[in-house]
């Protein structure tokens, strides 16, 4: 994402290595099964090299998996890149961001990782959400502290304004 040199950058970072564990799990169990599958028709050495190519072949997958999706917090925007050579982007801005929801299940409560959620003033069909974070409360209070900055930018900008809309009657 081109920030812009007056946004400040609040969050970067992509989905943890944790949030792929069933990925990997499944990578070894394929690993393992090559490896028997190689020992069965020739020996170990076969047995040894089909487990290491698929186990390496699974970490490498992994791991572009987990960087060609990125996600950005700056104190204007959000923004969600997926891909290498095809690229998806999601941007939205603070203002448009109603609710932020994070969701953790036990294990992932226990990896320490998580899904932050956003509900935008956008369409329903619109799904704005960081999976996979390490830290789904740092993101949470990220956004929160850009909001924060926002309102009290806006405040010292319209304080006349301000002041009418909060006087009784």
């Amino acid at each position: 994402m081109s920030v812009q040199r007056s946004e400040r950058t609040l969050y970067s970072g992509h989905p943890s290595w944790r949030s792929m564990l069933d990925f990997h799990l499944v990578g070894l169990i394929a690993a393992a099964a090559a490896g028997a599958i190689g020992k069965l028709v020739s020996g170990w050495g076969i047995a040894v090299a089909a487990f290491a190519a698929v186990l390496a072949l699974s970490v490498l997958v992994g791991f572009i998996r987990r960087v060609s999706i990125h996600y950005t917090v700056t104190d204007r925007r959000l923004h969600i890149r997926r891909g290498i050579l095809s690229r998806t982007e999601q941007h939205t801005t603070l203002d448009r961001v109603q609710n932020v929801e994070t969701h953790q299940t036990l294990l992932e409560r226990v990896l320490c990782i998580g899904t932050v959620s956003f509900d935008t003033a956008a369409t329903d069909d619109s799904e704005f959400t960081f999976e996979g974070v390490a830290t789904p409360r740092g993101v949470v209070e990220a956004v929160d502290r850009a909001q924060q900055a926002a309102a009290a930018a806006a405040d010292a900008r319209f304080p006349i304004a301000d002041r009418r809309l909060a006087e009784p009657g």
